[in-house]
């Protein structure tokens, strides 16, 4: 139930979401003739979509997160394993034309690819389901088998987690597989925003892993200010940053983590 609870909330938290809102929350006040509550909901729409599209906001949070955890240094004769969380394939168009369409996050199996023929002995956890409301897509545990194979990483070296739907799925999962195949001190690889949250959860479940973060999204030099050249870049990176930010207070207030931003 909390899978489905939170996805319909980020369809309506997010900042784009919010505008609409806003905007029909106005005209329903304009109908009622409550003409005060009517312009503070437009001013607060316009001042919404102003942020998202024309400043540097989004781009400050995101590289906040980013910025919280480096990458660990490899163990002597690298790493017996390689947790890859999902996330960077386009599961519609993949599950319909096949192969393996990598999205903005491609990053985390890419990178798991070059970490996979540097050290070749390591074995490589792939967790990652449908994440969708409907279910009807390959997940990149799946979809993530083929893009190994085609680069010639055999499938015995592959441990799979078809059935994380969420990062909170992922670590519980993963604790378990990594029993079963005795395996410890990992890499954990994916998103660098994405990692201040996933370290937190393993952390939790009490399995140490060697953060690998990847796919960094901002320069780590940007500061809060306006930008008119790039719009739809600046709403991603607001969008995603936003729902990093109330990952974070959600899995902390649930108690899923022991720190709000573990270090």
């Amino acid at each position: 139930m909390t899978f489905y609870v939170s996805k319909i909330f980020w369809v309506l938290a997010q900042p784009l979401s919010l505008c609409l809102l806003l905007i029909l929350a106005g005209l329903a006040a304009g109908l009622l003739k409550w003409n005060r509550l009517r312009l503070a909901a437009h001013l607060a729409a316009a001042l919404l979509l102003f942020v998202t599209l024309f400043t540097t906001t989004g781009a400050v949070l995101l590289q906040t997160l980013e910025a919280q955890i480096a990458r660990a240094a490899l163990p002597e004769g690298g790493p017996s394993c390689i947790i890859t969380l999902g996330g960077a394939f386009e599961p519609d168009v993949t599950t319909a034309r096949g192969g393996f369409e990598l999205n903005q996050a491609g990053d985390r199996f890419v990178e798991t690819l070059r970490l996979a023929q540097q050290f070749p002995a390591a074995r490589i956890l792939i967790s990652g389901g449908d994440g969708s409301l409907g279910g009807a897509y390959e997940g990149d545990a799946v979809i993530g088998t083929r893009f190994f194979a085609a680069f010639g990483v055999p499938a015995s070296r592959l441990i799979r987690d078809p059935d994380s739907r969420d990062t909170y799925e992922n670590a519980g999962n993963t604790k378990t597989l990594l029993a079963q195949n005795g395996l410890g001190n990992c890499l954990l690889v994916t998103s660098a925003f994405h990692m201040p949250r996933s370290v937190g959860l393993f952390r939790k479940l009490g399995i140490d892993v060697l953060p690998w973060p990847t796919d960094y999204r901002t320069t780590g030099t940007a500061s809060l200010g306006l930008d008119l050249t790039q719009p739809s870049v600046n709403t991603q990176l607001l969008t995603t940053a936003v729902r990093e930010w109330i990952g974070l207070a959600f899995y902390y207030m649930a108690g899923r983590t022991s720190a709000f931003l573990p270090q």
